[in-house]
């Protein structure tokens, strides 16, 4: 964030701002030029709606699609699940993960993370990180304005902090969707908004081959991955493309980790927390 503690806009978002004020000022003084002025800020205004639909593209804020160049490096790629906690499959997934001694992050759901609390304190106790994913998951979250996406998102982080005993450090939008206002809103909660290097669209193939071929097509060193604990797609498919893809890593001499560390864990056991994250890069 600024020096002055105010959000720092997007070069694209300021130039949708000036726009307007630009409308403005022309408006106040040619009454006349109106169709045009409305004209250009309509324009932009399907300018910001088509980036919110677009979940890697940073044009309305930072956004990691890709691990950072320490972690490529080190030759590594992250497992991120989404939709979480589910007490069928989540528990599956951490046994999966286990036994090919594989990290990941898990993008909670505040409802169901309210719901299955010693679920989410078990992502926690064996090494994985859990970040914030929102606390309702609406379909609506896109459109809303600042408070109501700070208060749904500081509810989300303040139930995992109270579960895990660490604050969340990225944030992952429903859908990866979002609006010009998300981005001020994560600076303020000392979020990271994160994406992913590429999806499986698992929620809606049934078909592991396919979800599979995906996510490991041109695999390499700082990719984040995407997949869904949520109940879709069913354990059975998942836990397929999961382990498919843990054994191509391990083929490829890939490495798993989560979306940077947790803070509890570091050498010679002492803890490490950076002012207002719970995760430090490496």
């Amino acid at each position: 964030m600024p020096p002055s503690g105010r959000p720092r806009a997007t070069p694209f978002v300021a130039a949708s701002v000036g726009l307007h004020v630009a409308g403005a000022a022309a408006l106040a003084a040619w009454p006349a030029a109106w169709p045009a002025v409305v004209a250009a800020l309509v324009t932009n205004h399907l300018g910001l709606l088509a980036a919110g639909l677009l979940p890697r593209t940073s044009l309305l804020g930072a956004n990691l699609t890709r691990l950072p160049p320490a972690a490529v490096a080190r030759r590594e790629i992250a497992l991120t699940f989404d939709d979480g906690p589910d007490p069928e499959v989540t528990p599956r997934v951490l046994a999966l993960l286990e036994q090919h001694g594989a990290r990941a992050s898990f993008f909670c759901i505040g409802q169901r993370a309210e719901r299955h609390p010693d679920l989410v304190r078990e992502i926690a106790r064996r090494g994985h990180t859990v970040e914030n994913h929102s606390y309702a998951h609406s379909h609506a979250f896109a459109f809303g304005g600042p408070a109501r996406l700070r208060r749904e998102i500081e509810a989300s982080s303040d139930l995992i902090e109270r579960l895990t005993g660490r604050r969340p450090a990225f944030f992952r939008a429903p859908a990866g969707v979002r609006n010009l206002f998300l981005e001020g809103v994560l600076q303020r909660c000392d979020l990271r908004l994160a994406s992913w290097t590429r999806r499986g669209f698992d929620t809606v193939s049934g078909d592991p081959a396919a979800i599979t071929a995906r996510l490991l097509r041109s695999l390499a060193a700082g990719d984040i991955l995407v997949f869904h604990d949520g109940g879709r797609p069913p354990a059975a498919v998942l836990l397929r493309v999961v382990e498919a893809v843990l054994l191509e890593a391990k083929a490829s001499r890939l490495t798993t980790a989560p979306l940077g560390k947790p803070a509890a864990v570091a050498e010679g056991g002492t803890r490490r927390r950076r002012k207002g994250s719970g995760q430090t890069w490496e």
